[in-house]
This record gives structure tokens, sequence and C-alpha cells, in this order.
């Protein structure tokens, strides 16, 4: 599991891959084998709705990348507005796209820079 703040940055540099419930990050770890973390906004909602999602990240993610998931390389879901209300089985259904996507390296565009 990612704990620290570089390695969320560094994630952030790899593919980018957006669902309507989350974005997904993917980029190749260097052999530290397969990684995952998990990011909640406050722009979300109150700390009760975070910490709900995270949950239910915490268990897609536990559901799907051993399987799915591609070797030595960090996963971070980024938790997006709709993503509480959406059901389970279609998060499930979510990321398992998005991971193929991943593996076949057609992330989304990148993000635009903030403006000064």
């Amino acid at each position: 599991m990612l704990t620290r703040r570089a390695d969320f940055l560094a994630a952030n540099r790899g593919l980018r891959v957006a669902r309507p419930g989350f974005v997904l990050l993917a980029r190749p770890n260097e052999g530290q084998g397969l990684r995952y973390g998990i990011t909640v906004t406050k722009r979300i909602g109150n700390a009760v709705v975070r910490n709900r999602m995270k949950r239910r990240f915490r268990a897609l993610l536990r559901e799907v990348l051993p399987a799915e998931g591609m070797g030595d390389t960090d996963h971070v879901l980024i938790g997006r507005e709709g993503g509480i209300e959406r059901s389970f089985a279609l998060l499930r259904d979510e990321l398992r796209a998005a991971l193929a996507r991943a593996r076949a390296g057609k992330g989304d565009a990148p993000r635009k820079g903030r403006r000064k």
C-alpha cells in the first residue's frame, strides 16, 4: 500500500484513466511489486463520506487487483464526486475497464496545469 506523499506524486506523472466514479493512475515502480493507494479529497464530502468511499475502494482493489492489476506498478484511485452513489458492481466493471486501458497504454489526455 502507498503511504508516502512522494509515491503519490510519482504516480501522478504516470498514466491517467478517468471513469465516472474515480480516476486511476498507473505508473511502473521499478520492481517494488504491485502497490496501490487511495485518495479522496475534502471536496467530495465530510469525513464520513470520504471514509466510506475509501472503504469501498479498498474492497474493490482487494478483489480486482490481484487478478487484473499490472505487476510492478503503482495503482492510485482518486475518488470523484459521483463515486459514492455508484453501485459496487458498476465500480468493479469500471475498474476492470480502466485497468484494461492502462495495460494497453491508452491513457486519457494529461491534466492541464494550473494557470498562474
